[in-house]
């Protein structure tokens, strides 16, 4: 009986790779490998068969810690039995499985004082709370403004956090079993004294010096693994990197990096627009408006209800609001000019184009929400007020007008105000009645002399309210027009709580100067009214828009630019 043909080169791999110990070390390996492999067998035969032995050993856990949750997850995941069983399909890295190398962050207080949640805005990595932070966490905890509500909340989720752990907290709590599921990394506490040495230079009993001897202790135990400090203090920052370890700034709730990359409201069109559009454009007019459909790779730029404009020296302009987008398909529609004494709103006319697009959004009923930014004197106030009491009175559109304005001082405090909530807001609404004064005579109440302006100032305070932000918390505004001023010293969570006050038939006018935050803690990236411009942008029933130039006087203008 004649003897078999011996296996062929291709056949011999077939059966090696079909043991258990090959396939372990096959398995062990990255996914990517695997994959490469089998796609080029005929590329991968001569390399595949010197690299199986040496697979044994996996590198994975070579990187890894020999004890640990990680640790063990992935030891059972190269096991030979589980393995067996889909020796195709690479081991998919489960959600709350830890990367490799991981940043252990190190919290001090005034980052949880500042957001309560910034224990799982960090993915996956580690946080670290030194016994320091917990101390003054509490000492912070009592009273009604909004850092001791922050604490409090803080504290809250500390406790949520430890209550549903068994056993020692040592080996860190998982940030998700809470329910934060983008929290994927562990929380560890100070469960022991470190031994630093810092500079005798720094007083040992202050408690940002002993943050930072904790952090220096940690960076020192931990080589290979980046140890960072994460605080809102820019001095703690300084002192930290003078003594050689690393530290950050709380950026999770910086909604810009740049405040020159925040939301217009504005796009100019490009010169060569209209023979673009030659072939494409579409126009017709309906209620009272012009509109223009168009199509082309210029709508991907585009926004629901943000201005446009074209202009030429030897041409008509065109001004126009996005009113639909739909793929590749825009509909503008040409705006209401209210540049013209015609079309006055309550006396005021605008004086620049901007100014214009902003009328147009304050005026329209479909609008719920409007943004207005921009420098000092560019005449946000006065639009906003001139549009409220153009509804209110004349429209009937809303019932009354609500300013108010968050009370954070530009110098020093001047102490308790006497009176009730109204007379108390009254100092602090100085340019509502410089507004309003610039509204009575623009209005024609200098035609019935002393007794007309008189007789309209009063009729115009009795349809405007002064509310204090403190009393917000669960009201409900139905058919008003809520002004918020100087909404740049407001946080996120602040304009949050603002914006949903507004019930059936409110339309809501935040404005404000994002170079001038009085808060602390608060940059132009982390504002509240940074946040809401970047957040509403799109939406069919918001706009925004940036007030560019400046009409209060022209000493104004001047001291804007220079100084």
């Amino acid at each position: 009986m004649p003897l078999p043909k011996p296996p062929s080169k291709l056949g011999s791999l077939v059966k090696a790779s079909s043991t258990p110990a090959t396939t372990e070390a096959v398995n062990v390996h990255p996914p990517v490998k695997a994959r490469a492999a089998s796609a080029k067998p005929s590329q991968a035969r001569p390399a595949q068969k010197a690299q199986i032995a040496p697979m044994t050993a996996s590198p994975v856990r070579d990187l890894l810690p020999a004890t640990g949750p990680v640790g063990e997850v992935l030891v059972a995941a190269a096991s030979p039995s589980e393995n067996a069983k889909a020796p195709r399909k690479p081991a998919k890295r489960s959600a709350t499985q830890a990367p490799e190398v991981s940043k252990l962050f190190m919290l001090d207080t005034n980052v949880l004082m500042h957001d309560p949640t910034s224990l799982f805005r960090f993915e996956e990595h580690d946080v670290y709370l030194p016994m320091v932070t917990l101390e003054e966490l509490d000492g912070h905890k009592k009273g009604m403004s909004e850092v001791a509500r922050n604490a409090r909340q803080a504290s809250r989720e500390l406790d949520a956090l430890v209550a549903g752990v068994e056993g020692s907290i040592e080996t860190g709590i998982r940030l998700d079993h809470t329910g934060h599921r983008e929290a994927r990394g562990r929380l560890f506490f100070q469960t022991k004294a470190h031994e630093a040495r810092l500079p005798e230079a720094l007083p040992q009993g202050k408690a940002d010096n002993q943050i930072l001897a904790v952090l220096q202790a940690l960076t020192l135990a931990n080589p290979d693994r980046p140890v960072v400090l994460v605080s809102k203090d820019i001095n703690m920052r300084v002192k930290a990197r003078a003594l050689g370890l690393h530290a950050e700034d709380y950026a999770n709730d910086k909604t810009l990096d740049d405040a020159d990359l925040l939301y217009s409201g504005v796009l100019p069109l490009p010169a060569d627009f209209w023979e673009q559009q030659t072939q494409s454009v579409e126009s017709w007019q309906q209620g009272g408006h012009t509109y223009y459909r168009l199509q082309g790779p210029l709508v991907s730029a585009m926004l629901v209800n943000q201005a446009v404009y074209w202009e030429s020296p030897s041409a008509t302009p065109l001004y126009a609001r996005v009113k639909e987008i739909r793929a590749s398909t825009a509909v503008l529609q040409v705006i209401r000019d209210y540049s013209h004494q015609k079309n006055g709103v309550w006396g005021v006319t605008a004086r620049n184009r901007e100014q214009n697009f902003a009328l147009n959004l304050l005026l329209d009923p479909e609008v719920d929400f409007v943004t207005l930014t921009g420098q000092a004197g560019t005449g946000k106030t006065l639009l906003a007020l001139a549009a409220g009491l153009h509804q209110v009175l004349e429209d009937r559109r809303y019932n009354e007008i609500i300013m108010t304005r968050v009370t954070v001082p530009v110098g020093e405090d001047i102490g308790y105000l006497p009176g009730t909530e109204e007379e108390k807001m009254s100092p602090w609404m100085g340019a509502l009645d410089d507004n309003l004064e610039v509204l009575n005579q623009a209005g024609g109440a200098s035609q019935g002399g002393e007794w007309g302006r008189a007789a309209t100032q009063e009729l115009i305070r009795s349809k405007i309210k002064i509310k204090s932000m403190n009393f917000m918390r669960g009201r409900t505004f139905l058919n008003k027009f809520v002004i918020i001023d100087e909404a740049q010293n407001l946080t996120p969570k602040q304009m949050k709580t603002l914006i949903t006050r507004a019930g059936p038939g409110t339309k809501l006018i935040c404005m404000g100067n994002i170079a001038q935050i009085d808060t602390p803690y608060l940059s132009e990236g982390s504002s509240g009214l940074t946040y809401v411009v970047d957040r509403f942008k799109g939406w069919k029933h918001s706009g925004h828009i940036t007030l560019a130039r400046g009409e209060r006087s022209r000493l104004a203008d001047y001291a804007t630019e220079i100084l």
